[in-house]
């Protein structure tokens, strides 16, 4: 880890809030600052000293002209050109503001790998009911070991005292409350191949955010459903998961074709393969980190200026998923990254507990809460995966956010993962009236088995 002036931005502020209890909530005096020089969400207000990180004015808020919800979503900065590239040639001068993976992605393809940097747009941004629940849960919000207790509606804690703090704000970040995308998931090989793994209807909601139904949240944040259209051996499959604030209370049920039954599934967390990428990544890789955080200490590094994938939605205009997938990486031509501040958390296994990766790092924008990029060690100490995502604008939500457009490359084996790939489906993320919960559980998938 680098450890320049740059990197260690605020880095005493967070080695004293270390010090303090992990149930801590802020006091009102602090929360205000969430109206003067924090954003509504928790970021720093201002841009930094060079002016290459801007302001917080609003963020992005007016949808494109002719865009229709479901539609292609097309990108309010196609015209930008990039302000410079990072290759293997050139990575010295640059590697202070990438990942460790990102620089190993460099040196492992260097003819084909790069880092287009455009302009820094500070996109953020949410409703109004957002921004007043934050501000009421900065001074209610706790954590009762490893559950959220006191917030709703809202980025949990906004002025975060730890890593753990830092990690729920990513779980319960603002995406919308109920949603509809159509996508699919490639496995690439170290050889070259591209081998699609999913192509499916999700549907989406986070009762965590349903306006108004604070009194009627019962901890169960985000529910899931999942239809299977392809590939012809997966067709007729189905998912559904119902992820609760107490982890011990989650669960997820699989529709197996072959079998005609719904089957829950034993260990739906963690380092367990999900079925919904043929089980290529784990569980917690969803998202760059979803689901339980128990079995890891979290550390706050500090808040650094890095290079990240943001505004991504050029990744999204081609109309060939072949045009964003390469033999091993997604095409740079169509990635882009920007400047901005992001809270970097130390993952590490608690004694006694068991992890296909006992070490992480993980990025996290101040601005939306999102985890941008992590990187992950397995038991030998050796990079193993770098994990990412590429939050969209979506100014007709509004939110800057990846609409599960994640995935990884495996830096040992040289396979990787794309998921949210939306290049030849006709709908994007479509937002979607409320359904009723019933809609999100296993007997839902029981009645509708297609095969």
């Amino acid at each position: 880890m680098n450890t320049t002036p740059q990197h260690l931005l605020g880095a005493g502020l967070c080695a004293l809030a270390l010090c303090l209890p992990a149930h801590a909530e802020v006091s009102a005096t602090e929360a205000a600052r969430l109206k003067s020089e924090l954003t509504p969400l928790g970021a720093e207000r201002a841009g930094n000293k060079d002016g290459s990180i801007p302001a917080w004015t609003g963020g992005y808020t007016t949808p494109l002209p002719g865009f229709k919800n479901g539609g292609r979503r097309g990108d309010p900065f196609a015209s930008e050109k990039p302000l410079y590239s990072i290759t293997a040639a050139n990575l010295a001068q640059h590697a202070a503001k990438l990942t460790e993976g990102t620089q190993a992605l460099l040196k492992k393809y260097p003819q084909t790998y790069r880092v287009d940097v455009y302009k820094t747009h500070r996109t953020a941004a949410a409703p109004q009911w957002v921004y007043d629940n934050t501000l009421k849960n900065a001074t209610s919000a706790t954590l009762d070991g490893e559950v959220v207790k006191g917030a709703y509606g809202g980025i949990p804690f906004p002025i975060p005292k730890n890593g753990k703090e830092v990690m729920a704000n990513h779980e319960l970040h603002w995406r919308g409350e109920a949603w509809q995308t159509d996508f699919r998931g490639y496995l690439g090989t170290a050889s070259g191949q591209k081998v699609l793994s999913v192509q499916g209807i999700g549907d989406f909601q986070m009762p965590y955010y349903a306006p108004g139904q604070a009194d009627a949240f019962n901890g169960e944040y985000w529910l899931i459903r999942l239809l299977n259209s392809g590939p012809p051996v997966r067709a007729g499959e189905a998912l559904v998961g119902r992820q609760h604030l107490d982890q011990d209370k989650s669960g997820a049920w699989v529709y197996l074709t072959g079998q005609r039954r719904v089957r829950k599934l034993p260990n739906a967390c963690c380092d367990t393969p999900t079925p919904a990428t043929s089980g290529v990544a784990s569980f917690d890789e969803v998202d760059v980190f979803g689901g339980r955080a128990d079995r890891f200490d979290w550390q706050i590094v500090g808040k650094q200026e890095m290079l990240i994938p943001y505004n991504s939605n050029r990744l999204h205009t081609p109309t060939k998923d072949s045009d964003v997938l390469m033999d091993n990486h997604l095409n740079p031509d169509h990635v882009r990254w920007e400047l901005h501040r992001v809270w970097v958390i130390e993952a590490k296994l608690k004694p006694g507990q068991r992890h296909q990766a006992p070490r992480g790092r993980y990025y996290v924008d101040e601005d939306t809460w999102v985890a941008v990029l992590a990187d992950r060690w397995d038991a030998k100490g050796q990079l193993w995966k770098t994990v990412w995502s590429h939050p969209v604008v979506m100014p007709d939500l509004p939110a800057t956010t990846p609409q599960q457009q994640w995935g990884f490359n495996d830096l040992i084996s040289g396979a990787w993962y794309a998921s949210g790939v939306v290049n030849e489906r006709p709908q994007h993320y479509k937002i979607m009236p409320r359904r009723a919960e019933s809609h999100f559980t296993p007997d839902a998938l029981a009645a509708e088995g297609l095969r």
